[in-house]
């Protein structure tokens, strides 16, 4: 037994909400409740143990002017995991970042490809911009690329309205959705507003990137069909700043965006209230900083959001969600431990006392 890895977690171990053991073991960078045989002195941890947290909206290799290299990147996922973020859902990179899976010292990455756009309807060097001809071709070829996620980005600045507007047609969308689940993807898409959102629901999509326009009519829909919703409200924090800049050319769509963040929190206190899946997202990577995955379970809470189920939201709920384990049997061992209950008060989140990754202790 000497020759292999082994770490001890004891205190309280939260398998899930209301699921709490004494302790775990991680041999060789797996989850096991039954002491091996043989052990005598190995390290021990103490403390509360959650799952590896999950960010389910954020961009590694992608900065506010378009991909980065291989160093940056790396101290991107450096930042998340240092946070507790195990987990990353990349809602869209112009990045290869596969190399980051040859590492055992970084977050997990699972992947949307790069984001698929409207010809001049999205941030520069971000997407892949074409016309709505092409999309299904281009959701095949990210399908294709990415790790079970295609990412659209569903509406944005339409220069001749001078407002926020819906960027594909409803017959490409309904084709292009219906190719990623041929090829055993699900499909999101970024949207402010309310325009585009019925038509992607009723075209069978999977989720919806910050949902700031859902209003009473659409809410029920997104319950009925089970569509998520990654609210990245630390995102939508930054509306106002952005309508300032906005106000001389695009008044409109300024007042609009002022509009959609003054009802941020009732929108998605509402979408929870109706039963809509909510999980937690930051938009990192882009014009926002990385690891702020406690900021924004504490934002869910000031949505009206119940404390267990805004950390469900990047724990239980999130990797269920995302089909990846939690700290059961022959898992991974990938944990966060903290020195009082997250789930009495979320702000212990952002002080994390140990991260381990693959049963080894990474940082504390």
């Amino acid at each position: 037994m000497s020759d292999r890895m082994v770490l001890r977690v004891k205190g309280r171990v939260l398998a899930g909400p209301d699921d709490v053991r004494d302790e775990l073991w991680a041999v060789d960078g797996r989850i096991t409740y039954e002491r091996p045989v043989g052990v005598r002195e190995v390290p021990v941890v103490h403390g509360w143990a959650l799952p590896g947290l999950v960010d389910a909206h954020c961009h590694v290799g992608l900065d506010r002017h378009g991909p980065v290299d291989e160093a940056t990147s790396e101290k991107q996922a450096l930042t998340d995991r240092e946070a507790g973020t195990l987990l990353i859902r990349d809602a869209g990179s112009p990045s290869d970042t596969r190399w980051i899976d040859d590492r055992d010292d970084l977050p997990k990455i699972i992947r949307a490809g790069r984001h698929i756009a409207r010809t001049r309807r999205y941030i520069r060097n971000y997407a892949h911009e074409i016309e709505p001809g092409d999309l299904v071709a281009y959701v095949a070829r990210e399908a294709r690329r990415g790790d079970g996620w295609v990412k659209l980005v569903g509406d944005w600045l339409d220069r001749e309205t001078g407002d926020l507007g819906a960027c594909w047609p409803r017959g490409e969308v309904e084709a292009a959705i219906a190719q990623a689940h041929r090829l055993g993807a699900r499909v999101t898409a970024h949207c402010f507003a309310e325009e585009s959102l019925r038509d992607l629901v009723e075209a069978g999509i999977d989720c919806i990137e910050h949902a700031t326009g859902l209003t009473e009519d659409t809410i029920p829909l997104f319950a009925e069909r089970g569509v998520a919703i990654v609210p990245t409200l630390v995102n939508i924090a930054t509306f106002p700043h952005l309508a300032d800049g906005g106000e001389a050319k695009f008044p409109r769509w300024s007042a609009h965006m002022r509009a959609l963040h003054a009802r941020r929190y009732d929108t998605v206190r509402a979408a929870y209230d109706a039963g809509v899946p909510v999980f937690v997202g930051t938009d990192a990577g882009g014009s926002l900083a990385h690891g702020l995955v406690a900021d924004e379970v504490a934002e869910l809470v000031k949505a009206g959001i119940p404390a267990i189920d805004a950390l469900s939201a990047t724990a239980w709920g999130a990797r269920r969600w995302l089909g990846r384990p939690l700290l059961e049997e022959g898992a991974p061992a990938d944990l966060v431990v903290y020195d009082d209950d997250p789930r009495a008060d979320v702000r212990v989140l952002a002080a994390p006392r140990w991260i381990i990754l693959n049963g080894r202790i990474v940082s504390g």
